[in-house]
């Protein structure tokens, strides 16, 4: 595995143009999984540091451990941004919430908790709220954790829409194609510097994505690999697999955005007792049918500094 990623990065990273060290736009990879639970893949969570700003999209399994592995505070992030509300981008967020409120160096948070989404996020902040409320009580009152600490400001939205701006960092969202029920979901771009970003969340083939992505720096995508056998044979995978993009069809927007590099993450590989998972080299095969480009499968912990004349590539330690 890390042979391989190694071999992908200098390909990237040769395609990429001359790397600048700007270290003012940075993308880390959380969480790159799905809901299979999995120890080196976490479930969905992309931490975007701009500037002096740091941002988190989407808060899945095990989100909170990887945002102390790069030693952020879960109290430090400035702001949260959800795309939908599966679950496997939700899990971590209670854990986030409640242990970035606590007082050791891991935790810290003195501000209200300030999370965007589509409608709904309200509710989802009021039910932990409610779920929590005796746990929040006694802290207050054995611990003395700042009560502001734990305040939440949930502000929804409608896409597309600008939905936060502060100190020269744009994140707008837009609304993103995850099936017929599985609404609202939406996709963000953020934009610093005279660079950009494009996180996809969870979706089928996206016109809405394709038009917002075109020359991004960075687009993060998802994607779902599953042998043609399996698929034909499992009518639950099938419904599973309406609902993503294969390497092939990622590789068709890849080709029509032309980002300076494209990213895996939320990577679903589907298998049985007879039928073994894709792997990283048969999801790569399968996008350069339709794609030639600089061309990542992500790994949580991978960070890409976004510079003026190129991205570099790092694994965090």
């Amino acid at each position: 595995m890390k042979r391989f990623y190694s071999t992908l990065a200098t390909l990237a990273l040769a395609c990429a143009g001359t790397l600048a060290a700007a270290g003012d736009f940075k993308v880390t990879l959380l969480g790159t999984g799905v809901p299979n639970p999995r120890p080196e893949r976490f479930s969905q969570s992309t931490l975007v540091e701009a500037g002096t700003q740091k941002l988190v999209f989407d808060v899945g399994r095990g989100m909170p451990i990887r945002l102390w592995q790069v030693k952020v505070p879960m109290g430090r992030i400035d702001a949260h941004f959800l795309t939908h509300f599966h679950s496997d981008h939700l899990v971590g967020l209670p854990d986030l919430w409640l242990t970035g409120w606590l007082r050791p160096r891991y935790g810290q948070r003195t501000k209200p908790f300030l999370i965007y989404g589509p409608a709904g996020t309200r509710q989802l902040m009021q039910g932990l709220q409610t779920a929590f409320a005796d746990d929040i009580k006694i802290r207050l009152v054995d611990e003395q954790n700042p009560p502001e600490g734990i305040t939440v400001d949930a502000r929804e939205f409608e896409a597309p829409a600008v939905v936060y701006e502060r100190d020269g960092v744009k994140v707008s969202s837009f609304t993103v194609d995850h099936g017929d029920v599985i609404k609202p979901a939406v996709g963000y771009r953020i934009d610093y510097g005279g660079r950009s970003a494009v996180i996809s969340g969870d979706t089928r083939l996206s016109e809405e994505l394709v038009r917002r992505a075109k020359g991004v720096d960075l687009l993060i995508h998802e994607v779902a690999a599953i042998n043609p056998g399996l698929l034909k044979r499992s009518p639950a995978f099938q419904r599973i697999f309406a609902h993503h993009v294969s390497p092939a069809q990622a590789g068709s927007v890849f080709t029509r955005t032309q980002p300076r590099m494209a990213v895996y993450s939320h990577i679903a590989r589907y298998d049985d007792a007879q039928t073994p998972a894709p792997t990283d080299e048969d999801i790569v095969r399968e996008t350069r049918e339709t794609y030639k480009g600089p061309l990542v499968v992500g790994a949580d912990l991978m960070q890409f500094d976004i510079g003026a004349e190129g991205i570099a590539i790092n694994m965090a330690q």
